[in-house]
């Protein structure tokens, strides 16, 4: 099967796009950003506990490809997935009482940051095992496509260390086979915690993988928004109109560590700089400014709304309340 690779110079200019459209995409990667930056710092604080990770650096990717699904459209996530839950219409709210382990979260304060999940939207996780989603995705698209819905897409975000697991071809190959409308999105941040890819990989081109299944892929470059929004507008149109899979394998990079408990001493710390150098806000911001879409005024504006909405957010988590002891026996058998 054909790999396809999107160059930034065949990328639409952001003035055919319109202010709206770059500003709101804008918008959504300062909106993660901020909410990203400050689970960091309620974490130093105590006031998130458990396991958190952070995507920090990868913005562009759930940016470019949240707007191209539909009301009807699946999303299934990895343990990194409060951006993606954020694009997917989950309030900030809930989001981050669940993060405190509040009743009010999205989840009933029952999963924290690995598990939200929010069935009006189609949210179906986060996930806690590399690789978890991938079966559920695929189970997913099975299920429209017995129902039938006609034309609902499943996107599924994983992570390349993802690749290495059993689910992984397992799930393509069922994918293949029943031609399941499923976008595989592999979020390749080179690192399956502190393993470099090609330290765990012998093909480190992943689209290989996918095509030794049969399913089409593309290689895009994950930090540049509008080369997110361009491969996922035309594989999320693929997949909803031919009903078989596709994959797409985004560079992204994460700036932070793998988790807030992880030293991060596998990566050499210029390393880190030189990605940061492609950060993909400033360098969207910058485009647009140069295009003079946007002033400067305008992207401290969605700055300083990003974070009203985040200490909004902090406050609702702060007042909600814990789940009651006397119901924490709930769900743990099929009759609750």
């Amino acid at each position: 099967m054909a790999t396809t690779r999107t160059a930034d110079a065949r990328l639409p200019e952001v003035r055919t796009l319109g202010r709206a459209w770059c500003e709101a995409r804008l918008a959504d990667m300062v909106r993660i950003r901020h909410l990203e930056e400050r689970c960091a710092q309620l974490y130093g604080e105590q006031k998130i506990r458990g396991f958190l990770h952070l995507y920090v650096g990868e913005e562009a990717v759930a940016a470019g490809v949240m707007p191209q699904l539909q009301p009807q459209d699946n999303v299934v996530a990895t343990y990194r997935e409060h951006g993606h839950a954020l694009l997917r219409g989950v309030s900030m709210n809930a989001i981050m009482a669940e993060m405190f382990g509040k009743q009010a979260g999205c989840s009933g304060g029952r999963g924290g940051s690995m598990h939200l999940f929010d069935k009006a939207t189609r949210f179906y996780g986060g996930n806690a095992i590399v690789g978890g989603g991938l079966a559920i995705a695929v189970g997913l698209a099975l299920a429209d496509r017995l129902a039938p819905r006609p034309g609902a897409v499943t996107a599924c975000f994983f992570g390349e260390g993802a690749v290495a697991e059993g689910a992984f071809h397992e799930s393509m190959n069922l994918a293949s086979l029943w031609q399941l409308p499923v976008l595989f999105i592999c979020e390749n941040n080179l690192y399956a915690m502190g393993t470099a890819l090609a330290r765990s990989q012998a093909q480190i081109e992943l689209t290989a993988k996918a095509a030794s299944h049969g399913i089409a892929g593309a290689q895009i470059n994950g930090m540049n928004v509008l080369a997110v929004h361009e491969a996922a507008r035309q594989a999320v149109a693929r997949v909803r109109e031919r009903g078989g899979p596709f994959f797409l394998e985004l560079h992204t990079y994460r700036f932070r560590a793998h988790s807030m408990f992880d030293p991060d001493l596998y990566r050499d710390k210029a390393e880190v700089a030189r990605w940061k150098e492609h950060d993909p806000i400033d360098r969207f911001a910058g485009q647009l400014l140069a295009a003079e879409l946007l002033t400067r005024a305008d992207v401290e504006r969605l700055h300083q709304d990003a974070e009203r909405e985040v200490n909004a957010a902090v406050a609702f988590a702060d007042a909600a309340a814990l789940e009651p002891v006397e119901q924490l026996t709930r769900h743990l058998t099929a009759q609750d």
